[in-house]
This record gives structure tokens, sequence and C-alpha cells, in this order.
């Protein structure tokens, strides 16, 4: 693939650590006027109004003192009748705890079940942060390959291959950052049941499990039989609700985990604050057409997204849930740091490269769809010409 002369050796120097080439490519983008970006995953649309208003009463009527540090009672109460409702786990206010968004709930749980030399076996490729909390913990990831013939879904056979006698946690992360893939409800029932037999715990990421793409529907492995004693469920208002700043996720488990994680809690960060729990109340307890809304935008700016890239000539996993596309550089005869690095020189879009999301990942890129339709065909017409001038 083309190796282009004119990358700077800052870049070059960095390609192959995905964490710093990602951000030496932020960095230089603030620089630069005009850029389209399509790199981050922080949703773009506004947190909905009523959202805010319930946030705006609590502060003017006073109601911003702490709360006990699993989280507002009335808040916990409506996360486990969701979670009934919509995942169908069999939870209580007292299998949840609220937590300072879905990276904390993430690594509050790592660090209550994983000891030092605890296997935990985790997909790949991978949001990388997930890293970060099992290397604090002293455990040791073991990698469970996926892949795009098969959309990035897990497979049980894969999962059982990769266990050892350290095993004894497995994460699953669906739908997929930064993939956009699904595990589905057959392999998911496969998995429960490798889990079963090995005795493993599951930590399963669903942040995303409101933002899924038909046909596909979200299903949450803790709701079968034999798992809820061993599944770790972790979410946030973040995407559905387009709600990052506001720092509030959640995490429902056992209600031995969740005392684990109660102690850890509350002498690092301590309660979540105030204002943002009474506004996560508003989104569980208030009108949902916000998320369905969104979701139709999503869906008409994958659509967009898609047959851009079509035209571009990349070849991607089909992206069932989430808010991006998982793009095989490859197909275009371009190595993905070149590409993101010219593409953003040349054509003023930034993307990111895969090696933020895995060593193993050094051909993908990931595309957000985080822009106006308008504004991702105007992307599109950018690429176009850098891909033309580059491609082998």
């Amino acid at each position: 693939m083309t190796e282009n002369p004119n990358i700077p050796e800052t870049v070059r120097a960095v390609a192959a650590d995905g964490t710093q080439l990602r951000y030496a490519l932020m960095e230089m983008a603030g620089q630069m006027d005009d850029v389209i970006t399509l790199g981050r995953g922080d949703p773009d649309l506004p947190t909905p109004a009523h959202i805010v208003e319930a946030a705006n009463r609590a502060m003017r009527e006073g109601r911003t003192g702490l709360t006990p540090v699993e989280g507002l009672p009335q808040l916990r109460a409506a996360i486990a009748n969701h979670m009934r409702e919509y995942n169908g786990l069999p939870v209580g206010a007292e299998n949840v705890m609220v937590t300072t968004g879905g990276q904390e709930g993430l690594f509050l749980a790592i660090q209550a079940l994983i000891d030092p030399g605890d296997e935990i076996l985790v997909p790949d490729p991978r949001y990388t942060s997930y890293d970060d909390a099992i290397r604090r913990a002293g455990g040791e990831m073991v990698m469970v390959p996926t892949d795009r013939e098969d959309a990035f879904n897990l497979e049980a056979e894969a999962v059982e291959a990769a266990i050892t006698p350290a095993s004894k946690a497995l994460l699953i992360v669906t739908p997929s950052n930064p993939t956009a893939g699904i595990v589905t409800e057959d392999r998911l029932r496969a998995i429960a049941d490798v889990c079963i037999r090995h005795n493993l715990i599951v930590i399963v990421d669903e942040i995303y499990g409101r933002i899924v793409y038909e046909p596909w529907r979200h299903f949450s492995i803790g709701s079968l039989p034999g798992m809820a004693e061993r599944t770790i469920t972790l979410d946030a208002f973040s995407k559905a609700y387009a709600m990052t700043g506001w720092r509030c996720g959640y995490v429902a488990a056992p209600e031995n985990v969740i005392d684990a994680m109660a102690r850890v809690k509350q002498v690092t960060t301590g309660p979540v604050a105030t204002v943002s729990q009474w506004a996560g109340l508003a989104a569980l307890t208030g009108p949902q057409d916000c998320v369905s809304d969104y979701l139709q935008i999503y869906t008409e700016r994958r659509a967009v997204l898609l047959d851009g890239l079509d035209r571009m000539g990349f070849a991607y996993g089909e992206p069932r849930g989430g808010l991006f596309v998982w793009a095989d550089s490859s197909s275009t005869g371009i190595h993905a740091a070149e590409l993101s690095y010219l593409l953003l020189k040349e054509g003023r879009v930034l993307i990111f490269p895969g090696t933020a999301f895995g060593e193993n990942w050094r051909e993908y890129v990931r595309i957000t769809l985080l822009e106006p339709i308008e504004t991702l065909k105007a992307a599109v017409e950018r690429m176009l010409p850098v891909l033309a001038r580059y491609r082998a």
C-alpha cells in the first residue's frame, strides 16, 4: 500500500501508538480552519429541553445537596424499573449504582472484581479505556478476535478458546465502540452457556444499547437464566439522551458487587453531581420521543455516510448500532495512519486511525455519524479527491 513521502516525521513517529496519533491529529485540526470532525464520539445533538428544565428546576428549588454514594434513591428506583422493562434484567434499586459517567462505572466494576493476575477476556478491537482500568487493577487482558466478515459479532467458540485457569471475567461491548457491531441474541445465549460452565463473571457495556438500527435488536445477556448473579451491566445517559457532559451513568449488578463498588467510590469521587442525577431522572421518567427522534436522525446520517464510503471504495463492517463506521483502509490502498493524516491535511476532514482501538488494527479507521447530513455530504466530497490522488 502507498507510503506517502510527504507525511511529516512527527506523524510517522507516533503512528504505531494510536492514542498519541489521535491526539496529534486533534492538535493539528485545532490549528486549521473549517475542519469537519468525524473523529470524536460525543453526540452533537442537544440535550432534550425537558431534561435541562428538570436540572434548572432542581437548582431553583435548592435540591442540590449530597446524595448517598450509590445515588439518588428516586433515580436508582427509576433505573431499576427501566432495566427491568427495557433490558429484561431482574433487578431492584439495591442492585443499582449511579456513576460519574459510564467510564467510572467500568473502573469501579474492575476495581471491585479483578485481582492482580486475574485474566479478563476482551473483544478485539475495543475502546482502550478498558485497558487502563484493567491494568490499574493488576489484571491481564486476553484478546478475543472478531472480524469484519461477521460484522464484528462475538463467537462463543472464540470466547471458550481464550479461557485459561486464570480467566475470571469476560467483557462484552454491544453495540461496540469502535466497530458498531452488536452481539446478537443467539450468540449471547451461546456465550452465556460458556460463562456458566466456566464460572466467568460478565461485564457488559450497553451504553449504545438504545442506538440500534433496523432490523437489528438489542439484547441483554443478564436477562438469561443463570446470568443475573454473574453479570454487571454498564450504561449511561450520555448517548441515547445526548448527555455526555452531564457525566451520569449507572451500573446494575448483584448487591454484593454494588456494595464493593460503593466502598471504592466513597473514597474517590463520592456521589455523582446531584443536579446531573435529577437530569437523569427526568430522562428516564419523561417523554421518550427524543430517543426515537435521535435514532431516526442517526439512521438517516448512517445511510448518507455509508453511501459515501461505498463511492470511495471502502470496505467496512456492517454498522448495526452505535455512532460509528469501522472501515478498512487497506481497501483504498493507503495505510490508515497516512490516510488519516492526508484526509486532514488536504481534505480538512478529521477521522481516527484504528490503532487508537487496538494494536492489531493498523489498517482500519473509525468514522463517526456526528455531523448534520449536509456536513457529512461535504466531508465525502472533500475526501474523494484525496483518495483519488493517493490511491495505489
